[in-house]
């Protein structure tokens, strides 16, 4: 089914907070929700369909789940769906809300992310529940997987593989700082060299301090309406085009670590769409440390397997510079990583690209054509990734 024109984003927005210690993970969901309605022209009272993750207060609460916030919100549905696969997720729901959309489930959709990690103190996975129950933690729990040393894994590999260096890995900061310095709300607006990223302090070989990302509160949301709706609005026709999902586990220890679920996500999105990683004039990618976004690049089809590093290099993801413009509001390595969940920020640049209203400095010009990627869980592990094309009509 093709999804063009079936659904319209007509409304996004980004908490501004990256450090909540007055507000509630309840109120940062309201917060976001009234800033996309607000957005799009709409009110609370004309959402009938609720898309959430396990980011979402009570998640984990026998018997609660998302009806306490659906509650809190005053939401009056007819459709929820609440599909977790981590930071992925949320560039899931923006082709979950459009199908329901097609299928007349609802006709005003709402996505939300949002929490408050960095006000808490948790680490990135600290919020990946109880594990002590998985058919995996005997086997694995014993050797101490962490975030850091997964990807920390899978940047060897590819410097063993391909010969990848750090200075290339440090390329992907670059671009990121050099488009933070123009969004005031970056947590890292400072401007850095690859001789920087290299002087940062090692914490898992070979990724050093400054090529992970960093941990935020905060939050975001998307309105995604019928086209009827969208009609009517006074706001820029944006569309999902393309869209694709792949859940990547490790087969039993039969896998290719290098292999994200992007191969598989990427290429159903670009066969939906129509189109080819050439035509896309700008991609928001998951950011979680620098050799997550050249593996995606590789993965994704913007450059051949293993050529990420040659890619990146002297600023080819550096808006008015290179080849591909990437996440130009300084994503996770710059910018914000709230709830540890990426997902939702990237649909959101993006849509301000496609709108032209990033920030002058780094918008991309006359943008018609986007991409938002991410891996939800760990590269080398498992993973749900999720790929999106949006379109301005």
């Amino acid at each position: 089914m093709s999804l063009k024109g079936r659904a319209y984003i007509v409304g996004a927005y980004e908490h501004p907070t990256r450090k909540a210690i007055d507000r509630s993970v309840e109120q940062l969901h309201a917060d976001v929700a009234t800033g996309a309605l607000k957005d799009a022209g709409l009110s609370l009272s004309d959402v009938d369909g609720y898309f959430c993750a396990g980011d979402i207060p009570g998640w984990s609460a026998p018997g609660i789940g998302p009806f306490g916030i659906t509650e809190y919100l005053g939401l009056n549905l007819r459709h929820l769906d609440t599909t977790e696969s981590w930071g992925s997720a949320y560039i899931n729901h923006v082709a979950h809300a459009t199908e329901a959309i097609v299928s007349g489930k609802c006709r005003v959709a709402l996505v939300t992310l949002a929490g408050r990690p960095r006000a808490a103190a948790k680490r990135p996975d600290a919020d990946h529940g109880n594990r002590y129950d998985s058919p995996e933690y005997e086997f694995e729990a014993p050797y101490r997987p962490q975030v850091t040393n997964m990807y920390a894994m899978v940047a060897h590999r590819h410097m063993y593989e391909h010969g990848t260096t750090s200075e290339q890995l440090a390329w992907i900061k670059v671009a990121a700082s050099q488009h933070a310095q123009h969004n005031p709300h970056a947590m890292l607006q400072n401007l850095v060299s690859v001789e920087d990223v290299l002087a940062s302090p090692m914490i898992a070989s070979p990724l050093r301090k400054l090529d992970c990302c960093v941990v935020s509160d905060g939050g975001g949301a998307l309105v995604i309406v019928h086209p009827d709706i969208a009609k009517s609005l006074n706001r820029p026709l944006i569309t999902p085009i393309g869209a694709g999902f792949h859940l990547r586990h490790l087969n039993g220890g039969y896998f290719d670590i290098l292999k994200s679920g992007g191969v598989r996500s990427g290429a159903e999105a670009f066969a939906q769409a129509g189109v080819k990683p050439d035509d896309i004039q700008y991609a928001s990618l998951y950011d979680s440390f620098t050799i997550t976004v050249l593996v995606q690049l590789g993965n994704l089809g913007f450059c051949g397997e293993g050529q990420g590093g040659k890619f990146v290099s002297d600023g080819a993801l550096i808006s008015g510079v290179g080849k591909l413009p990437v996440n130009t509001d300084g994503g996770g390595l710059c910018n914000n990583h709230p709830a540890n969940r990426g997902g939702m920020t990237k649909v959101i640049e993006e849509v301000r690209q496609l709108r032209g209203e990033a920030h002058p400095a780094v918008q991309v010009p006359d943008c018609k054509l986007a991409l938002a990627h991410g891996t939800g869980g760990q590269l080398g592990g498992r993973h749900g990734a999720s790929t999106v094309i949006l379109e301005r009509e």
